[in-house]
């Protein structure tokens, strides 16, 4: 039995092979995903373990993320290295100054840092063991007016040694002369680092020499870490500072990275999950027709002998030998997928060497797990209909034992299924929450979409005779009879097509999704944005006070209301801590922004000690207007606002930020002193036509290259282009699904052309042309993608309205339905089942004639 196992795989490897080639896809995913996220973790690892100091004193619960979304710099005095270098223990400590939210520009008025979401970082220039640059050219800065940039920046931004840079800091902007490159010893992590003289970036970055971000402490001989910070903690408290090892520094980094690669990780691996999906039907399918194919065969093992244990473990041995071809190549694969993914970090900045490519141990055994164990359960049900096949199916063309039955079975159990699912995803558009609307979509969309695919062959007969209703008028008695052949066997014809459902009913609904999105922002900035430009930084980042002073004093400027962020932490009378984001607005509120009341107004929210809150999130946690609410800033600074108006907005304003908390800029100015404006609103003034009134801003503002000038129009299309990237991502989950779903319609069809070889050579003997038997398969295919299209896109309509309804408890209330892409796609399976049909209709056309007449 092993050897006819192994002479029957050989035998059908052409077949085979499209089937590994989804199993190889989905196996490089997880491989490749893997391989990239460990490597760049080891890396940055080796990074931040080398580079951070044995000890480092921090500001208390400093928090990198409210600085970037503020602006705001936590500091400590730069006296304390004086008391800590007095410790016993302590070889050396110096007062370190760097920080993130300075922006550096070039003689020409461009940007010199990254245009990738990386930092551009100024800081003090230090030499020590844990330097991750060292100075290549040039000399150290001394003095104001000196600075070294790091030399990928300085290839990429093209500045030499003697070049001017402007640098915009917190406390104002200053000049710089280049005097030095330094070049990076270990990974670049795709960052632009300014080094000043130590001397002045106390100043220079943070408005004083008496203030610095953290206090660098080196052990001495014999001194172990966890030491030395209990000596260090027992000297300078640690009821205003955080205190770290080297270990301990190293792991917050990589967690700061950790969501970076997150992102990476989950993305591929999605993709690993519709190749894998995808794939089990193209699996199940394959088997099922080579064991179909193979009737008489498996009789002749059954009338030899061999038992239906046997028989199983045979076709079970198959999918095995699949399963580890498959997933060799597609751990191969999965390495240069990993390796094409270090090279796209270089052109992004973040130079990672090839040559420390981790491949860890459960990296092969992820991947052999994945590709075996798929290509093991989706044989397994073929494996059992191959074990039923009788010894007198080898005295003729008997089909396998129970082929006509599993449609009663296949309705009841689709349709139970199905209707938990519709059941699930009615609740989801009958609910009010939004947890417990999210949670039943799931389900409903995993319910409804394995009803769809166990019942889709009950739907096969009545949904292609519609489709290809067309087909006998327009292309005679050979379109009568692809229709026919696509009707034969509507199990194949169900799993063929379910591969290219699963796609489209992804595609389908997140396409419905994103168009409600995209009209509810447009129909909210219509409705609540009053000024007429939008001034924000290209990142989104916070910028200096010189860019709205600049602003206030261009001529035809009318009202500027300054907008700014911050994180805090909010304690609820349920008790319940709420962390979130807030925003501080200047007056003039309702002269740009138009909000709608259930209690109060804007003079209440934006009086000092006051703040205001979204209506719904203040009645579920028991808030009340005139109610006082502790509220925690960054630094720990603590206080109590009172409530002085909640907002009835049918607005996303807050998407993602829980509560609609916003207050004036006085109180954000009282608890977080160093926030920057991070969104300037501003209306022209009387006599300005705001046409007019644009240039002259863009004008004033080219020393900002960092700066955009936007109207509500091209507000509208940053949106748009946000939520596009999202859909991008689901486009590319969309060309892998077709890919393989082209894969297993032309295992299909080459599958049943053998199938058909005789009725093939019968058509041809009574003259049926060449031509006429490619259309007849091409036609065969296209009905049979397109079914597949109309069923994924019908699945996809009612998960995207369900989608909007999740969202409409958010505020994105408007539903709207992409047409175009509907059609598009439609017409581009009809496409898909040309293409697919190209290799299965050519080589049914070269037949001989007599020798397909005379084939068994």
């Amino acid at each position: 039995m092993l050897k006819a196992t192994l002479r029957s795989f050989l035998a059908h490897k052409g077949r085979l092979a499209l089937s590994a080639l989804a199993v190889v896809l989905s196996v490089a995913f997880v491989a490749g995903s893997l391989i990239f996220s460990d490597t760049v973790t080891r890396t940055f690892d080796r990074l931040f373990a080398s580079t951070a100091a044995d000890v480092t004193v921090q500001p208390k619960q400093q928090d990198l993320r409210s600085a970037r979304v503020s602006g705001s710099v936590q500091t400590v005095p730069a006296a304390l290295r004086n008391r800590v270098a007095k410790v016993d223990g302590v070889a050396a400590a110096r007062a370190e100054v760097s920080v993130q939210n300075a922006v550096v520009i070039d003689g020409h008025d461009r940007s010199v840092g990254p245009t990738t979401g990386a930092p551009t970082i100024a800081t003090a220039w230090y030499v020590t063991r844990r330097s991750p640059v060292k100075l290549t050219s040039g000399h150290a800065p001394h003095g104001a007016g000196e600075a070294l940039l790091d030399a990928d920046t300085a290839d990429r931004k093209d500045v030499r040694i003697g070049d001017t840079l402007t640098v915009q800091a917190q406390p104002g902007t200053f000049r710089v002369r280049v005097v030095g490159i330094a070049t990076f010893t270990t990974t670049n992590p795709g960052a632009a680092l300014v080094f000043l003289d130590p001397a002045v970036a106390g100043r220079q970055l943070l408005g004083s020499a008496a203030k610095a971000t953290s206090i660098a402490v080196d052990a001495a001989k014999g001194v172990s870490d966890v030491e030395l910070k209990r000596r260090v903690g027992l000297a300078v408290g640690t009821g205003g500072y955080d205190l770290k090892t080297a270990n301990e520094q190293a792991k917050s980094a990589a967690a700061s990275l950790g969501t970076f690669l997150d992102v990476i990780k989950y993305v591929m691996l999605g993709f690993a999950g519709v190749a894998l999906l995808v794939g089990v039907f193209l699996i199940v399918n394959t088997f099922s027709m080579l064991i179909a194919q193979r009737t008489r065969e498996l009789g002749l093992l059954r009338a030899l002998g061999a038992d239906r244990r046997q028989v199983r473990r045979s076709v079970l041995t198959e999918a095995l030998l699949l399963g580890l071809v498959g997933s060799t190549l597609g751990l191969a694969a999965g390495i240069g997928l990993a390796l094409g993914l270090i090279r796209l970090m270089g052109a992004f900045g973040m130079n990672l060497k090839a040559t420390e490519m981790v491949i860890g141990w459960g990296t092969p055994v992820a991947a052999y797990v994945v590709g075996v164990g798929v290509t093991f359960v989706a044989a397994y049900l073929p494996a059992r209909r191959a074990a039923a096949v009788s010894p007198m199916a080898a005295l003729a063309d008997a089909e396998v034992a129970g082929v006509g039955k599993p449609l009663k079975a296949r309705a009841v159990v689709g349709a139970v299924i199905g209707a938990v699912g519709a059941a699930a995803l009615a609740g989801c558009a009958a609910a009010t929450r939004t947890a417990q609307a999210a949670s039943l979509l799931g389900l409903g969309v995993a319910l409804t979409l394995i009803g769809t695919v166990v019942a889709g062959p009950l739907l096969v007969r009545p949904v292609i005779r519609v489709l290809g209703a067309a087909f006998p008028a327009l292309f005679g008695p050979v379109g009568r009879m692809s229709q026919r052949n696509a009707l034969r066997n509507p199990r194949r014809t169900g799993a063929t097509a379910a591969a290219l459902m699963v796609g489209l009913a992804l595609v389908g609904g997140m396409s419905v999704a994103s168009s409600s999105m995209s009209a509810s922002f447009d129909r909210q900035i219509d409705k609540n944005l009053g000024a007429d430009f939008i001034i924000q930084n290209t990142n989104f980042t916070p910028f200096t006070q010189e860019v709205r002073t600049t602003v206030s004093r261009t001529r035809g400027v009318g009202l500027v209301v300054a907008q700014r962020l911050t994180q805090v932490a909010v304690r609820l009378p349920n008790g319940q801590r709420v962390q979130t984001s807030a925003v501080g607005y200047g007056p003039g509120l309702d002269d740009v922004v138009h909000i709608t009341y259930a209690q109060g107004g804007s003079a209440a929210a934006l009086a000092e000690g006051h703040l205001a809150m979204d209506a719904d999130f203040a009645r579920d946690h028991g808030v009340r207007l005139g109610g006082v609410v502790p509220v925690e800033f960054p630094g720990g600074r603590r206080t109590e606002l009172t409530v002085g108006a909640l907002t009835d907005q049918d607005t996303a304003e807050g998407f993602g930020a829980q509560g609609g908390l916003y207050f004036g800029l006085a109180t954000l100015q009282r608890y977080v002193p160093g926030a920057q404006d991070s969104v300037l609103y501003v209306n022209a003034a009387s006599g300005t036509k705001p046409q007019d009134l644009r240039p002259l801003l863009e004008r004033a503002l080219k020393p900002f290259p960092q700066v955009q000038v936007r109207n509500q129009t091209d507000y509208k299309t940053l949106v748009h282009d946000q939520i596009a990237v999202l859909l991008y991502l689901v486009y590319a989950l969309l060309g892998l699904a077709i890919v393989i779903a082209v894969l297993g319609v032309v295992n299909t069809l080459a599958l049943s052309v053998v199938e058909r070889t005789r009725e093939i050579g019968l058509l041809r003997a009574i003259g049926l042309g060449r031509r006429q038997l490619r259309r007849m398969i091409r036609l065969e295919s296209v009905v049979i993608a397109v079914f597949g299209a109309v069923l994924g896109l019908a699945l996809g309509l009612v998960w995207g309205v369900c989608m909007q309804q999740v969202l409409a408890l958010r505020g994105l209330t408007a539903l709207a339905i992409p047409w175009t892409t509907i059609v598009a796609v439609v017409l581009g399976s009809a496409v898909v089942g040309v293409v697919a049909a190209l290799l299965p209709a050519l080589r049914a056309s070269r037949m001989n004639v007599l020798a397909a007449i005379a084939h068994e």
